[in-house]
């Protein structure tokens, strides 16, 4: 279940419109610094894979979870595991999306067809 928050703020952050404009400042910064570090730090908002690590250390930390073992064992293991499901889940939702996108585009392309035979006749 921790997964999915970190998804969607990962997600958000890195694909949304309403994240667009500082996301493209990263983008430029990736691409444009000086410093190897400094494009390196700039880039980790613009991949949401890169970018849902730090989501879900910050979960770790507030949540205190831990995944097999109680030491730091469990930390390190949760913060994977979340990673990799979190990953999933944003797969997922892409794949939902661009079929979704599709469909539309099928739709449009479909009421096209029936509206422009029906123009020429009248």
């Amino acid at each position: 279940m921790l997964a999915i928050p970190v998804a969607c703020i990962a997600w958000t952050i890195t694909h949304e419109e309403i994240f667009r404009e500082p996301r493209d400042y990263c983008q430029q910064q990736s691409k444009q610094a000086a410093s190897l570090p400094r494009r390196k730090f700039f880039y980790l908002f613009t991949c949401e894979y890169c970018f849902s690590h730090y989501v879900a250390l910050l979960f770790l930390i507030i949540t205190r979870f831990k995944l097999l073992y109680s030491d730091w064992r469990g930390y390190l293991i949760a913060l994977f595991a979340l990673v990799w499901i979190a990953n999933q889940y944003m797969s997922i939702y892409n794949h939902l999306r661009l079929d979704i996108k599709h469909e539309q585009v099928e739709i449009r392309a479909k009421e096209k067809e029936v509206i422009a035979p029906t123009r020429k006749v009248a």
